[in-house]
């Protein structure tokens, strides 16, 4: 609500962060607001703790049912979605006294807007084009893996439908939202959801941030043909047709004579038979976390029993070190004193193994951010590049090999160093790195922050065809962020890896002799 009504986006950036460290604690926050002890917590000041206590004792916050009063998310919804600021949207609103989407365009296209102040007749025309592509929408921007699915699993469980779309087939960035269904009355509980603000005059929804989703209602006996066309990339469907009815997707590949294929894989043409991917449930460990020693929310142990409860053997601590800059790192004495910690939490939880192990910067003469002593002490050694990820192609790759060819170092985090929306990948010669991964044995990690994906699917497969291993992580820096090992996984899986590509399949004794 903040960033609808126009707030700075470091306010509602704040609040934001606030919000996601508050999901992710182990200890109510409600009780933490009693105790007085909220802003012990990294990221909440003042501000934001007198809202919580706001909150906690009454159940309300005045700010929130003022904004709630003031901003039109169905007018601020329909003007993202045709790529009008929220500011700009409410200003447009209260000029021709509109509320509504309908208003909103029933005035583009009575030529209104031309009287607003600040609107030409090319900003016209381009609320007109999109208008004209509401059929099938895109955002503005792509949504983020674990946001996109929270979007469109909220709604298909509204409905009792499934979700499609990019979602569906694990996308790292999504722009298509599709929900299949059968339920003829669907169209009218869409409408009233809370995640949709307004409905277009074809049936697409649009959430408050301007995000379009589709509706498809298929006869029973067509929900399969219906669910593979909302779920395949154009390309891919476009390769399978003519597509026979069918009630389940299993069936329209049966009476196709091809293989069934996973959503992951239905990005190229192709009628391949795909291999045995890799799945969540062989994955043994993880191998990339974060704690309180850096910049992580929860402490070794407390991470180490979210590992468990998740059924893993084994856990890899790997907290920064001092160069990484932007966070608190860990220096040599540091990593020796963590190690005691480590070593209390594994004599409390065996046989599970909490593995000692650092994310050392490269520096940009190749060498590593700790002294050889200490990294030759630690279970496992990821090597990352943090600053300096604009570097030219030939300097970035030869600091990134150096480091490869180090006799500790087991991984290289996050190869590409993109966030996702933020900042481009770098320009890292891969091809370069996967012959030095297969001369090292050093393993290229799939990192499951949801921001970064990296590698994507198609390095993923690059890599798994240059028979150099993959490492499945999910960079948690809470116990919750534990759960990103499924879009690691799902990640992977667009890749075409197997089980066998993945080095955290393995058992702990096969990880702790390479």
């Amino acid at each position: 609500m903040l960033d609808l009504a126009g707030s700075s986006y470091y306010t509602a950036r704040a609040y934001r962060r606030a919000a996601e460290l508050v999901r992710g604690l182990a200890t109510p926050v409600a009780e933490l607001v009693r105790e007085g002890r909220v802003r012990e917590l990294r990221g909440i000041g003042p501000g934001i703790e007198a809202r919580l206590r706001e909150l906690v004792e009454t159940g309300r916050i005045e700010e929130l049912d003022e904004l709630e009063r003031e901003v039109r998310p169905e007018l601020v919804g329909f003007g993202r979605l045709l790529g009008l600021s929220p500011k700009r949207s409410v200003e447009i609103g209260e000029f021709l006294g509109i509320t509504t989407a309908a208003e909103f365009r029933e005035a583009i296209e009575a030529g209104r807007l031309t009287s607003v102040p600040g609107i030409g007749p090319k900003t016209e025309a381009k609320l007109r084009a999109g208008l004209a592509a509401a059929a099938r929408p895109r955002p503005r921007r792509g949504l983020t893996l674990n946001r996109a699915r929270a979007l469109v699993e909220g709604i298909a469980a509204a409905l009792g439908g499934v979700a499609a779309g990019d979602p569906r087939r694990w996308a790292d960035s999504s722009e298509r939202f599709v929900i299949v269904t059968t339920d003829n009355n669907a169209l009218e509980l869409f409408a009233q959801l809370p995640q949709i603000v307004a409905v277009t005059e074809t049936g697409v929804g649009v959430t408050v941030e301007g995000v379009p989703v589709e509706l498809v209602i298929a006869p029973s006996n067509a929900f399969g043909t219906a669910l593979l066309r909302a779920t395949g990339t154009d390309a891919y469907v476009e390769a399978l047709e003519p597509l026979p009815e069918a009630p389940a997707e299993e069936d329209v590949y049966a009476r196709l004579g091809v293989p069934y294929c996973p959503p992951e894989l239905r990005e190229e043409a192709h009628r391949r038979a795909p291999p045995t991917l890799v799945q969540v449930e062989d994955i043994r460990g993880d191998l990339h976390c974060h704690t309180t020693w850096s910049d992580g929310k929860a402490s070794v142990l407390e991470m180490a029993e979210g590992a468990i409860a998740r059924g893993y053997e084994y856990l890899a601590i790997c907290d920064h070190t001092p160069s990484v800059g932007a966070v608190p790192g860990l220096t040599a004495d540091d990593v020796l004193r963590q190690g005691e910690e480590i070593a209390a939490a594994n004599e409390a939880l065996a046989p599970f193994r909490v593995l000692r192990g650092i994310e050392c910067d490269i520096l940009r003469d190749g060498s590593l951010d700790l002294p050889d002593s200490v990294l030759a002490e630690l279970d496992w050694v990821q090597a990352s590049v943090h600053g300096g990820q604009r570097m030219p192609a030939r300097e970035l790759t030869a600091r990134t090999l150096e480091a490869m060819r180090h006799r500790y170092v087991r991984c290289l985090s996050h190869p590409k160093g993109r966030i996702i929306n933020h900042r481009p990948e770098n320009a890292l010669d891969l091809d370069q790195a996967f012959e030095v991964a297969l001369e090292t044995g050093v393993a290229l990690e799939v990192n499951g922050l949801p921001d970064r994906l990296d590698l994507r699917g198609e390095h993923v497969r690059r890599a798994t065809e240059a028979g150099v291993k993959i490492v499945a992580s999910t960079d948690a820096h809470s116990v919750r962020g534990l759960g990103n090992m499924q879009l690691a996984v799902h990640t992977a899986r667009r890749g075409w890896a197997t089980a066998a590509d993945v080095l955290n399949t393995q058992p702990l004794e096969s990880i702790l002799r390479r």
